[in-house]
């Protein structure tokens, strides 16, 4: 007897399930093209002579004392305007058109999943599509970054910052709540294109009290013990494919 393809043990988990939850991290937007900034190269420095990391160029501290810096690498690392929806943000998407899938927790900031057509994204990391003035508070879309020359500037004068969770800054507590109430509520979670070593997000797996974990990531995570279905698969792939 053939034994069963884990895409197709996924579909079979899918369609049983009646409240699930989509956690999802770079790998989610990889195949839209968009790196997992992790992965590339940092920024150098040439007041210290030294290749800066690109957690610490994209750190509170080096915003504040290095704007022009900081929004240099932004636009050239974590914005990709031209990206589209794969295969995965679809298909979640799609469960969540047929009340199957309550909310979609992501690390990823680039606004695909709603480009795709879910409603109820919970952005823990922020989005490139949402900025603020730090002086006045004005709100501004993600044009007014990309059309800027050097740190874009409000009306006011103030500087525009993205709605992008920087390292030393703490998530939002609000969606942190929200994300934590849909985990608690599911039957089935999802976890894909992450590593799950990223803190404190990684950590929120502990809020699901359901009875299905699925992985679904290229390489193994810590987690994989703790699944009951494990997916060595590229995300779009395989929720594609589950879900038709």
């Amino acid at each position: 007897m053939t034994k069963p393809s884990p895409v197709s043990d996924l579909s079979q988990v899918i369609a049983a399930a009646k409240r699930i939850v989509f956690f999802g991290g770079a790998g989610v937007s990889t195949e839209s093209g968009i790196p997992d900034f992790r992965s590339g190269n940092g920024l150098y420095s040439q007041q210290t002579h030294t290749n800066l990391a690109p957690e610490e160029v994209l750190s509170h501290t080096f915003f504040n004392r290095h704007t022009a810096e900081f929004f240099d690498y932004y636009r050239r690392n974590l914005i990709y305007p031209d990206a589209k929806p794969n295969p995965a943000h679809l298909a979640l998407a799609r469960l969540e058109a047929a009340g199957k899938l309550t909310a979609v927790i992501t690390q990823n900031i680039d606004g695909l999943h709603q480009a795709a057509g879910s409603k109820t994204v919970l952005e823990l990391h922020g989005s490139v599509h949402r900025n603020s003035c730090l002086r006045c508070g004005q709100h501004y879309y993600l044009a007014t970054i990309l059309a800027a020359e050097g740190v874009p500037l409000c009306s006011c004068g103030g500087t525009i910052k993205p709605d992008v969770v920087l390292y030393e800054e703490p998530l939002d507590s609000t969606v942190w709540a929200a994300a934590s109430y849909h985990l608690g509520e599911a039957d089935l979670l999802i976890v894909g294109g992450t590593s799950l070593v990223v803190y404190p997000a990684a950590s929120l797996v502990q809020a699901f009290r359901g009875d299905q974990l699925v992985l679904i990531n290229t390489q193994p995570t810590p987690m994989d013990h703790l699944a009951s279905l494990v997916v060595q698969a590229p995300i779009g792939q395989a929720l594609g494919a589950a879900v038709g």
